[in-house]
Parts: C-alpha cells; sequence; structure tokens
C-alpha cells in the first residue's frame, strides 16, 4: 500500500503511532495479566448528534481500511519506542509482528447514522483490536463532521455544483481527507490537487486577486488569462469595480466566457445585477461562480438569485461550527477467558451522566414506512426480527485482516445521496431539531 494513498507523506512508513501511549501501555499490562488474547468486540458510535443536526454521514471507511492494513511497526517505529521506554521488550516483540487478524463490519460509507448507531464494529483479540482505537477515531471524526457539512451544503445548493476549496484553511494533510469527505457529502469538485491526485476527484481552479493584481490594469490581467486558457475560462470580477470589470471581461473574451467569479460584497444584489449586465451584453451562457466565507445558510438564502456554482472553503473544511462528530470506541463485549471458543460477554461502562453506554454485540436495522421513507434507527443485541432482516445496515469490511470492501469513490458519493433521499424531507431542512428518525432498542 502506497502511503500516499492514505494522505501520508511518502516518508511515513506506517500508521502505528497515530495512537495514544495509553493503548500500548493497556497492551503491556494485557499481556502480562495473560487477558490480552480474550475476544473482544469493540463499537464505533455517537452519543448524540451535534447540536441541530438531524443526520449524520458516514465517512473515511476506506480510508481507516487502508489506515487498518498500514498500521505496522517497523524498526524506526519500534526503536523510538525502545528509546522513549515507552513499553518493555516483552511487548516491543509482540508489536515487531502485529498484524489485525481479526473481523471488521460497519456501515457502509456515505450511509446515514443516528445516535447509538453501530458505525463500526472491530472484533479480534483484545490487544489488536485497542491498539486501533485512535487511528480509526481520529478519521472517522474528522471525515464524517465535514462530510455531514458538505451534505447540508449540497442540500441547499439543489442542483447548483459545489466547489470544495478550502485547503489554505486548515491542515495539509487534513485538506485532502476533507477534500475526499466533501466529495462524498455532495461536493462536485475541489481546489485541491493532492485530493484530485489520490482520489481521482475533479480539480478546478483559474486565478485570485494576485493575478489581477499583478498587472497593470485589468484588462491586461483578463486578456492573459483568455490568451492562457481560453475564453472558458472564469474571471474573477471583484477585484476593483464590479460593473466595468464584468463588461471588461466580455469585451476581451467575447459571449463565450464561460464564467466571472464574485469574491465579496452583497452577493444576493451583486449576482442579480451581474446577471443583467452579462444579458444585456450578449452573455447568456456565462455562468456565475460565487464564493466568500459561505456556508449551507449562505448558499440557501442564495437560492433565488442567478448562481450556478458555489465555493466554499473555511465552513466545510471547520465542518460548519462542527468539526467533529464527537463517535467513541467502546469495549462492549469480551470473552469470559482467552481460550479458543469461550462465549463472549456484554460488557458496558456504567458512568454517571450522559457516559454510558448499552454493552453487547449489536445489529442495526432502519425500518421504513409504506412509502420507502426511514421511520426509525433500530439497535438491538439479539435476534434480527424477521422484517428487519432486509434492511440491515452493517456490511463485513475487513475479515481475517483481509480488506474486502474497497470501492470506488464515486460509488460512495452516489450512496449518500440515496440514503439522504430515504430520510423524511426534514431532514434536509436547516432550522435546527433533533434527530429527523428515533432511536430504539430492541
Amino acid at each position: 500500500m502506497n502511503t500516499a494513498d492514505l494522505g501520508l507523506p511518502v516518508d511515513v512508513p506506517s500508521t502505528a503511532l497515530f495512537t495514544d501511549q495509553y493503548e500500548l501501555t493497556m497492551l503491556q499490562a494485557a499481556l502480562k495479566a495473560g487477558t490480552s488474547d480474550r475476544r473482544s468486540v469493540f463499537e464505533v458510535f455517537t452519543r448524540r448528534l451535534p447540536e441541530g443536526r438531524r443526520y449524520g454521514v458516514v465517512a473515511g471507511t476506506g480510508r481507516v481500511l487502508d489506515a487498518v492494513e498500514n498500521f505496522r511497526f517497523d524498526a524506526g517505529v519500534l526503536g523510538f519506542l525502545r528509546e522513549r521506554n515507552i513499553v518493555d521488550e516483552t511487548t516491543l516483540a509482540w508489536l515487531a509482528d502485529y498484524r489485525f487478524t481479526g473481523d471488521i463490519w460497519g456501515y457502509p460509507e456515505g450511509e446515514v447514522y443516528f445516535p447509538g448507531s453501530p458505525i463500526l464494529r472491530v472484533e479480534g483479540s483484545f490487544a489488536e483490536c485497542v491498539l486501533l482505537e485512535t487511528v480509526i477515531l481520529s478519521i472517522l471524526n474528522h471525515d464524517s463532521a465535514i462530510a455531514a457539512a458538505a451534505s447540508r451544503m449540497s442540500s441547499a445548493a439543489g442542483d447548483r455544483p459545489l466547489i470544495e476549496m478550502g485547503a489554505r484553511r486548515t491542515h495539509e494533510l487534513a485538506a485532502v481527507a476533507a477534500s475526499r469527505a466533501a466529495y462524498v457529502g455532495g461536493f462536485a469538485t475541489t481546489s485541491d490537487l493532492a485530493a484530485g491526485f489520490r482520489y481521482g476527484i475533479p480539480t478546478v481552479g483559474t486565478s485570485a486577486h494576485a493575478f489581477t493584481l499583478l498587472h497593470d490594469n485589468e484588462r491586461d490581467a483578463f486578456r492573459a488569462q483568455v490568451d492562457s486558457l481560453g475564453r472558458g475560462t472564469t474571471l474573477l470580477v471583484d477585484t476593483y469595480d464590479v460593473t466595468e470589470a464584468v463588461r471588461m471581461a466580455v469585451e476581451v473574451a467575447g459571449p463565450e466566457l464561460g464564467a466571472v467569479r464574485i469574491d465579496s460584497g452583497d452577493l444576493l444584489l451583486v449576482a442579480h445585477r451581474v446577471r443583467q449586465q452579462l444579458d444585456d451584453l450578449g452573455a447568456t451562457e456565462t455562468k456565475i461562480v460565487v464564493t466568500s466565507d459561505l456556508d449551507e445558510y449562505a448558499i440557501a438564502s442564495l437560492a433565488a438569485a442567478p448562481v450556478d456554482a458555489y465555493g466554499v472553503g473555511t465552513q466545510l473544511v471547520t465542518g460548519s461550527g462542527h468539526p467533529t462528530a464527537s463517535m467513541v470506541y467502546k469495549l462492549v463485549a469480551r470473552a469470559h477467558s482467552a481460550e479458543p471458543g469461550a462465549p463472549l460477554e456484554p460488557v458496558a461502562k456504567k458512568s454517571l451522566g450522559a457516559k454510558s453506554s448499552m454493552g453487547g454485540r449489536k445489529w442495526a436495522a432502519r425500518r421504513e414506512d409504506a412509502y420507502g421513507v426511514a421511520e426509525a434507527e433500530v439497535i438491538g443485541t439479539g435476534a434480527v426480527p424477521d422484517g428487519l432482516v432486509e434492511h440491515q445496515l452493517q456490511v463485513e469490511l475487513v475479515k481475517g485482516g483481509e480488506v474486502l470492501a474497497r470501492e470506488p469513490l464515486d460509488a460512495v458519493r452516489d450512496r449518500h445521496a440515496a440514503a439522504r433521499a430515504r430520510l423524511p424531507l426534514s431532514a434536509t431542512q436547516l432550522s435546527r431539531g433533533e434527530a429527523v428518525i428515533p432511536t430504539e432498542y430492541v
């Protein structure tokens, strides 16, 4: 596996240190106590959706599969752990041979989820499963938060395409993951070339204000861009005076001008004025792209404006106010002993307040009404009721350490659109509210 596929620099050979120290110290203690080989079941879920959100979006599963496959303790990693005296030599010897050999089930990427949904289930020995907690959560929490924001923006935009352009507003590696998650959530393109290279996402981009300011006047800048990129390019028209820039843009490129971009001002008002001006100049097919700190609310407010596409940056890559999905990774069952075939016993944290959880290996299904619209997320630990067998959500992702479920990103994107379409109509409202369907435990 090429580490470039993981969004990593090429000189990072492993994901094994994308973890917290206490996972290794727990391993050391369990090895010494003789409990490390007990078969265990961990589940990823969230106790609640971010405030005001009606549904969540599963994103990052493909990256999780790559990270698990690439979770290796090579000589450099082991040397670091030895030098820092983080674990003892017995544990280092065990880590040297580490390969995840267990099973992983989960919601397919792009699916929606709700409070309590067992989004991912990891089964194997305690030792091999506990090490994966941080890397799994770091990917799912980030990517699912971005995908949820993207989904809301996509819903608000309707048929108008969205451009992801937030790379400069976040960490360089997070930017690549954010672009991928945004594509899952419904964005059409990205400005980030690394995301295009690693994940095949279509890329776009033309010029910034600096290019206009470089030239002696706006006409020279427009002429240079059109000469280089053709009449179908997008010209940025708000560096100086928008009205004058639009007139000049059509003079330079002709009515075949591809698009103009507006990056400031009252976008609703300016878009109407620019559309009228373009039409009056004969550029009736020239499109209008708007940017400038958009979020889902701003996009929705422009629904009646003559806008053809939106570019979104900061609000997208920060989850539009919710940069994490608050998922947790909890042990829900473990074998009574390390003996092969020992039966699993449910276990659960019994905290005061909202941090308690439900023990046992869980199944999940989505009950639908007579019209095929979701009406409840049903979760249980026993037999699946007959009426829900065909509506189960979890699929097998890894079996015996072998990845089974890699798929094209376009398939994930299409799955999300289909899953969102099966939710009640109120799911796409931007007004704050509780989860659009209840979670029922049976």
